[in-house]
């Protein structure tokens, strides 16, 4: 054995050990948490103009603090960006995650001293988890790729900038720099089709052991790899047995991947954002991610249903249930407060607590009452996948309220199959029978007659990288969204 798969083993039994110990007293180590995020932020200017010497307990916590999303917080984030301290968390950021607000323009999130190493540990852990709970360590000998954003950094008031993924690029710890690919160089190019050229270029002939990313991106670079090579990617990368991924949820990609590569590989499910490191998949035998209660981030729970009443409660982690829908609210030591990431999570365990993201708040569809989330749109494309047998590259889902000849008005899926099914009608029936039985409301509205029956629009090959690249969004971390409770990406889609 390897002198580096050796160490990797010793390390996990430590890892696993520290995490098993704070997993089982959640609520304490929560308080603990916020405890010190209050007393850290008291003098903050923040800290100040919410009375933070007068919060003892979450409910004066509430009382004191409102839920904000970016543009209710960005009056002091703003000062930050200008270069002021001590306004959000004592001093400056180290960093500024960088990302595309849909209202707001671009936004700044900021990445403090004390948060930054979460984002690095968290990673790490995922896979010592694995390593721990399944012996498989040869991988750690191998060449490892994570497809990213650019390294390549701006200054803002003498506080750099960038794509979180790109920040991440400069923490890599150095016994895993040799390993590491792409190269700098084409890491930094700019130009996602020209990168992803690139990074086939130097990756063919290598011993990829670990692959990272977006699925929708891998799923590219997977077929570009295969376009050269003329190879499965399993043929090409023969210890190629691990995939990481985030941002969205891998099973309506599975299919597809397997057929790619050739055979069934390992995959470790990981909930980063800008704002935090929230969870990962810390075993391949249970369902959902251990959501991080020690990583300096206090988290609150609203139920969706009523988020956006006028004084939603606000839960602890002792309060939730299993099976209830959550929007996600943190508060964390890179000094955001009471702040809407916009996420819904669902707990699929309470011992210890592990979550499944199930959609973004403002990511459904509503236009008639239904209250139709992400979860239940993913859940019905994947089994009507293994019913019918057929693989998609992409799909979104949007109502069509002003169908053309008096029609009732439906939900229009727009499905970017691999190959088009012969068979649409019949899996147009399964899929809306499906989402009937997991959504009561659209149940009723299909019943009442109020709507009729979705449908499926079929698209043409590549037609959601067009839509995406026309968006200026190619690539790195962004990601359609499953629902809108409009037409625009819809409309764009099928011109």
């Amino acid at each position: 054995m390897y002198l580096k798969s050796l160490g990797a083993k010793v390390f996990a039994i430590k890892v696993v050990k520290q995490i098993k110990k704070w997993s089982s007293k959640p609520v304490e180590t929560q308080e603990k948490v916020f405890q010190q995020l209050i007393k850290k932020a008291k003098n903050t200017s923040f800290g100040k103009d919410h009375s933070f010497n007068d919060i003892k307990t979450h409910q004066d916590f509430v009382k004191k603090v409102p839920i904000r999303d970016y543009e209710a917080l960005r009056n002091y984030v703003d000062r930050v960006v200008e270069g002021e301290e001590d306004v959000l968390w004592p001093g400056k950021p180290l960093y500024f995650a960088k990302t595309s607000g849909t209202t707001s323009g671009a936004k700044y999130i900021p990445l403090t001293k004390a948060s930054m190493p979460s984002h690095i540990e968290a990673a790490r852990n995922a896979i010592l988890c694995y390593i721990h709970e399944t012996g498989n360590v040869d991988f750690v000998n191998g060449k490892m790729i994570f497809l990213q954003g650019s390294p390549t950094l701006e200054e803002k008031n003498g506080i750099n900038l960038g794509r979180l993924s790109g920040i991440v690029a400069h923490f890599v710890p150095k016994y895993l720099q040799k390993n590491r690919l792409p190269s700098l160089e084409t890491n930094c190019i700019d130009d996602w089709e020209t990168k992803v050229d690139a990074i086939v270029e130097e990756t063919i002939d290598q011993d990829m052991s670990i692959i990272s990313g977006i699925p929708s991106w891998v799923q590219m670079y997977f077929e570009r790899l295969q376009s050269v090579s003329g190879k499965k990617i399993g043929d090409l990368f023969k210890n190629f047995n691990l995939f990481i991924y985030g941002g969205v949820n891998y099973e309506p990609y599975r299919s597809k991947f397997e057929a790619l590569i050739g055979r069934k590989v390992d995959s470790i499910e990981l909930f980063p954002a800008s704002e935090g490191f929230f969870a990962f998949q810390d075993s391949q035998k249970e369902k959902g991610m251990l959501l991080l209660l020690n990583s300096g981030i206090f988290y609150e729970f609203i139920e969706a249903d009523q988020f956006f009443d006028e004084n939603p409660k606000r839960l602890t982690i002792g309060e939730v249930k299993l099976d209830v829908n959550y929007v996600l609210i943190i508060s964390s030591n890179a000094g955001l407060w009471g702040y809407n990431i916009g996420d819904t999570v669902i707990f699929t365990s309470l011992k210890p607590y592990r979550v499944i993201v199930s959609g973004r708040i403002k990511h459904f569809i509503s236009a008639f009452g239904e209250h139709v989330i992400g979860k239940e749109v993913e859940q019905a494309i994947k089994e009507a996948m293994l019913n019918f047998n057929f693989s998609i590259s992409e799909f979104t889902v949007a109502p069509q309220t002003n169908p053309k000849d008096d029609q009732l008005p439906y939900h229009e899926w727009l499905i970017e199959f691999e190959e088009e099914p012969e068979n649409i009608s019949e899996i147009e029936v399964y899929l809306d029978e499906n989402m009937q039985e997991q959504n009561s409301y659209y149940k009723d509205l299909i019943v009442g007659k109020v709507l009729q029956p979705l449908k499926i629009a079929s698209l043409s090959k590549d037609s959601f990288q067009k839509y995406m690249k026309s968006q200026g969004k190619l690539g790195g971390q962004n990601k359609v969204p499953r629902l809108s409770n409009d037409r625009k990406i819809a409309d764009a889609l099928l011109k």
